[in-house]
């Protein structure tokens, strides 16, 4: 048992694989062979499928050594699937042979034959009523299947299609519905930039295409231009979106100030591939400068040109010698500074002799001595607004202190009515 298998593990190692693309569709699969040198042309192969006998082509010729491909399998199935969900390899089957002349001119043959298929079906799919579009028919290298592939709106009731058609080519009929992106790909010829369309050339999986891909490497918006065959947006706006994206990000905003050599401005427009930004200067001008050669000014910076030059003759310099020793010198030498003027409370205070304006503060607040402006009693005055009468006036201006002296014996003494006399104990 054991020598089995070993000699089964020799077999796996030692066997070789080739990626066949087959169909009209181009599906992928893995082919077992036993060839020692595969040429670097393009060859076409005789394989064995699960539909029957097809012919198939070799994908990547330059990647083959020795017979085997470079790549394993489960590195050509993560390429693929790390892209999109569908996964274009299908299971593969056995290798024949490779191709003669004699199959490659029963290939053209069988191809010629489709057309008619193809056209045969329409009619009777127009006598039946059936509201489907047949796009390309496909007869199978071994005349075991005929697949025709249509598109359709809504779901079709195609069992009596397959009946008349089965009898009229004595074969297996296989109807599949395809969408208008697999359609361009059965028919497509050649685009508008004067290549084959790639969605029959090279591509298998179609991923979507947005109009922010358009938008974003300032492609025309007229939509009969930037559509394909498929009348949606061609795929190759796709392959460089990563790189736009990449260069949009170094980019800096609409309307960020800016520091540029010749001044500040702010930025009005950007040019992705060539790096350049559009950017309006503060006298109106618009000028173009590269990305290396301006310098994007943060919130509340300001640039350095902005800032206001120092007067050059000898006021400026006193003006700014005066600020700095007020700065440094306290708030009561300030007050005497020059140049600046004095208030009616000190000048009263320095022409007194009787003390400094501190010493007064100190003693009006002793208790006794209290006459200040809040204890002064205001004038009271008659209805019409004039001043009273005018001994009254005289009264209050002689006697001040009495009615001083009367109004804190008030509030010392309480009164009579309000307090209770203590009992004689």
């Amino acid at each position: 048992m054991s020598s089995v298998d070993n000699t089964k593990s020799k077999n796996q190692k030692s066997a070789k694989q080739m990626l066949v693309s087959y169909g009209r569709i181009g599906t992928l699969g893995w082919f077992e062979h036993h060839e020692a040198h595969i040429p670097k042309i393009s060859s076409h192969v005789v394989i064995k499928t699960k539909r029957g006998l097809e012919m198939g082509k070799i994908v990547g010729i330059h990647n083959y050594r020795g017979g085997q491909f470079k790549s394993s399998p489960e590195q050509v199935e993560q390429y693929y699937c790390n892209r999109t969900k569908d996964y274009p390899l299908g299971e593969g089957g056995r290798f024949v042979r490779f191709a003669t002349h004699e199959d490659l001119g029963e290939q053209k043959h069988l191809e010629k034959n489709a057309i008619g298929e193809a056209k045969t079906c329409q009619r009777i799919t127009e006598e039946l009523g059936l509201k489907m579009k047949i796009v390309e028919a496909e007869h199978l290298f071994g005349g075991e299947r005929i697949i025709f592939y249509f598109t359709s709106e809504t779901r079709v009731d195609f069992r009596e299609l397959v009946r008349q058609l089965a009898r009229e080519y004595q074969t297996r009929i296989e109807l599949r519905q395809i969408g208008s992106r697999d359609e361009a790909r059965l028919i497509s010829d050649y685009e508008s930039c004067g290549q084959q369309c790639c969605c029959s050339r090279f591509l298998k999986i179609l991923e979507p295409v947005n109009m922010r891909m358009a938008k974003l490497q300032k492609a025309t918006l007229d939509p009969s231009k930037i559509s394909g065959h498929c009348g949606r947006l061609k795929c190759c706006l796709r392959y460089e979106d990563e790189n736009y994206l990449e260069l949009k990000r170094k980019m800096p905003h609409r309307s960020t100030p800016v520091q540029t050599p010749k001044g500040p401005g702010k930025v009005v427009d950007f040019q992705i591939l060539t790096q350049l930004v559009i950017i309006q200067m503060e006298t109106g001008d618009r000028q173009a400068w590269p990305l290396d050669e301006i310098q994007i000014l943060k919130p509340g910076q300001t640039s350095k040109q902005n800032k206001p030059a120092q007067k050059k003759t000898g006021e400026g310099d006193k003006d700014a010698a005066v600020t700095a020793e007020l700065v440094e010198k306290p708030d009561s030498e300030q007050d005497s500074a020059p140049g600046k003027k004095k208030t009616p409370q000190t000048q009263s205070s320095q022409n007194n002799g009787n003390g400094s304006p501190q010493q007064k503060r100190e003693g009006s607040q002793q208790p006794g001595k209290r006459r200040g402006n809040k204890n002064r009693r205001r004038r009271p005055k008659n209805k019409q607004g004039g001043s009273p009468n005018g001994q009254n006036a005289q009264n209050s201006q002689k006697n001040p202190p009495a009615q001083n002296s009367n109004r804190q014996g008030n509030k010392q003494k309480p009164s009579s009515g309000n307090t209770t006399q203590p009992s004689g104990e």
